[in-house]
């Protein structure tokens, strides 16, 4: 095996402790073991568990990321689609990369990149907000609310994965639907200065 092909095989293999185990459960005894190597082969590789974590961790952000990108990238495309494009993409991910998406969502630490699903999703939210930006002027709406929004509309679908990740009930086809729907038409009745009702009875 090439230094690159067992590069390639500690990834997977660590990729799929870190996913079972978590990263303080994962030890480099296991991922050794595991890949049937000694452990000096992985600190060689990688310097560590750490180390061998933030290249897990990257990898996924940038697969996530990339795929997101993709669903939002025709901004010509009709809102609604782009929502649906964006939900399958992130269902998508999930459904074809469960160890990656268990990585990413469990409380673990920062990779030297900074590559962390909160800031992932800080990174969707900012172009799902340029698009909300564009759509409420459109519509003669403040554009001031659209980071709010953005942000709104991206943890309803993280939150929604994360927990479609563990019943896989319905079909993602089927989430996705719904999830549009409540955002779309939640959006579409938007109120242009919406105040609470006790607010309003008071």
């Amino acid at each position: 095996m090439t230094g690159r092909e067992r590069r390639e095989q500690l990834v997977s293999v660590g990729r799929q402790v870190f996913a079972e185990k978590g990263y303080d459960m994962a030890s480099v005894e296991e991922i050794a073991s595991r890949a049937t190597v000694s452990k000096p082969i992985v600190y060689e590789h990688f310097g560590g568990k750490e180390g061998l974590y933030a290249v897990v961790v990257d990898r996924e952000v940038s697969t996530l990321l990339s795929a997101l990108e993709t669903s939002l990238q025709d901004r010509r495309a009709h809102p609604r689609l782009l929502m649906e494009r964006a939900a399958m993409a992130f269902l998508s991910y999930i459904d074809e990369n469960e160890d990656g998406f268990r990585i990413l969502v469990r409380d673990s630490p920062v990779s030297p990149s900074g590559g962390t699903f909160s800031s992932l999703l800080s990174d969707v939210a900012a172009q799902v907000e340029a698009i909300l930006a564009a759509q409420l002027t459109l519509r003669s709406y403040s554009s001031r609310d659209a980071p709010m929004y953005a942000q709104m509309l991206v943890g309803m679908v993280a939150y929604t994965g994360q927990w479609w990740l563990e019943t896989r009930r319905p079909a993602k086809e089927v989430v996705a639907a719904r999830m549009v729907n409540l955002s779309w038409f939640g959006l579409g009745a938007l109120e242009k200065s919406p105040r609470l009702r006790s607010e309003s009875a008071s």
